[in-house]
């Protein structure tokens, strides 16, 4: 069951899809804002907090994927791309600029409900009651997992949606190898119409991304390690 309470952004230039779709996911319960471009987008922004944005790749003038790469550098907010059936350069681009998930077009609007509705479960809470944390060391990174919280020295570290839950999922079994397609299904992907391999590939992007804001040589993990044959395990200090 989806969160009624959430406001979403829809930015496509099709006004027959925006439609379509703003009226849609106000029937089943959201409040739905839409634009018809990248600087619309932007000045709804400007004055309203959203839980997610939809947000079409193929756009004139600026287009999704750019549109993610300069948000990310100011906000968290979740981002679905809506991308052209069968474009997985599009896909993996949209993922390494910031990208939480992403459904190709044609779409059943179920299959979207489901997967803005997974979106927003991975969304760390920040009204949980304080508790005494629990933290994991990652030489200079420390990682709080009762609030989900990341941190380097006194600067906390952003984390995108997907990436706080892969963290959480992580810190659940510390020195544990997670197969690629575990980790899918405990991010709520499922195997979807792309096909499990697709999703796969995705998860190693997420994994990239995260890398980056954990190792000192992302290249040459010391923390969040591969494992050869197995996955993907978080070894703790």
């Amino acid at each position: 069951m989806q969160d009624e309470d959430a406001h979403l952004l829809i930015v496509d230039d099709d006004e027959r899809i925006r439609t379509l779709l703003q009226k849609f996911l106000i029937r089943n319960g959201f409040w739905v804002s839409a634009a018809r471009d990248a600087a619309q987008a932007r000045r709804l922004l400007a004055g309203l907090d959203f839980d997610l944005i939809v947000l079409d790749v193929m756009m004139p003038g600026e287009d999704g994927v750019a549109l993610t790469r300069s948000l990310r550098e100011t906000r968290e907010t979740p981002i679905l791309l809506l991308t052209a059936k069968g474009e997985a350069t599009d896909r993996i681009a949209g993922l390494e600029a910031g990208a939480d998930d992403y459904i190709a077009k044609p779409f059943e609007p179920k299959e979207l409900l489901l997967r803005i509705n997974a979106v927003l479960r991975r969304v760390p809470k920040t009204d949980e009651p304080a508790a005494r944390p629990k933290v994991l060391h990652l030489g200079p990174v420390r990682y709080d997992v009762e609030r989900g919280e990341m941190w380097r020295g006194d600067e906390p570290v952003r984390l995108t949606a997907t990436e706080s839950a892969l963290m959480r999922i992580f810190a659940s079994c510390p020195g544990e190898a997670l197969s690629r397609s575990k980790l899918v299904d405990d991010l709520g992907r499922g195997s979807g119409r792309d096909g499990g391999q697709a999703q796969e590939r995705a998860v190693d992007v997420q994994i990239t991304r995260l890398r980056r804001k954990i190792e000192a040589d992302p290249k040459q993990p010391r923390f969040l390690q591969t494992v050869r044959g197995a996955g993907y395990m978080l070894s703790v200090e």
